[in-house]
């Protein structure tokens, strides 16, 4: 499958179904029905159905529906929960420490591996059991790491440069949870976490509702 054949909304509902799918399986319940899921998430059922069938060869049962151990393997091989992918974190500030110290990212196939800041103060410390480094050791270390993704969590003004130095030393995804756009070149794979963007959002969507 390649990713073209998805678009970004398709691709961010897939997490949503398996945190709910896991939940069912947690209860018990071995077999649930698009209608269900579309139901409980708030997204039609024919919307539902074509997500789950670009994902798993598996057809569903009549009165039954899809097997929830099934469906949640399809989505884990699918979102590559069950492939350890390398990664790099950029920036051990208050997010970056945050996001060390997140225990879920094992769970969806991520390992953060070292962290680089240029504050000597944070240099050498062990955050959520991540050794922190010198930015001017990442070169050296990446490539022994073989961290394919690096998560930027540096500000805003140091962004694009560590983003083009994660890439020199061979990172080929960047995460960026930044405040600022990164112009990257077209072979790197880069996703924008933009907490304003979304925040905006939330707040429009609350005021619309008085």
């Amino acid at each position: 499958m390649k990713e073209e054949k998805f678009s970004k909304n398709q691709l961010r509902r897939y997490p949503v179904y398996l945190k709910f799918l896991t939940a069912l399986q947690e209860q018990g319940i071995e077999y649930v029905s698009s209608p269900l899921i579309g139901e409980e998430l708030g997204y039609s059922q024919e919307q539902v159905r074509k997500d789950l069938q670009a994902i798993s060869d598996e057809a569903g049962r009549p009165k039954k529906g899809r097997s929830v151990a099934k469906l949640i393997e399809s989505l884990e091989s699918f979102l590559g929960y069950r492939e350890a992918d390398p990664a790099i974190l950029i920036g051990a500030g208050h997010l970056g420490s945050a996001l060390l110290r997140y225990p879920s990212f094992a769970d969806m196939g991520l390992y953060i591996k070292a962290a680089f800041d240029v504050d000597p103060k944070k240099v050498g410390e062990e955050v959520g059991e991540v050794h922190v480094y010198p930015l001017s050791d990442m070169e050296r270390l990446v490539p022994g790491l073989r961290a394919r993704i690096a998560i930027i969590t540096t500000p805003a003004s140091a962004a694009q440069n560590v983003a083009e130095l994660a890439i020199k030393a061979g990172c080929r995804g960047i995460w960026n949870f930044a405040p600022v756009h990164l112009s990257l070149p077209d072979s790197v794979v880069l996703e924008e976490v933009n907490l304003a963007s979304s925040l905006a959002v939330l707040s429009h969507r609350l005021d619309s509702r008085h």
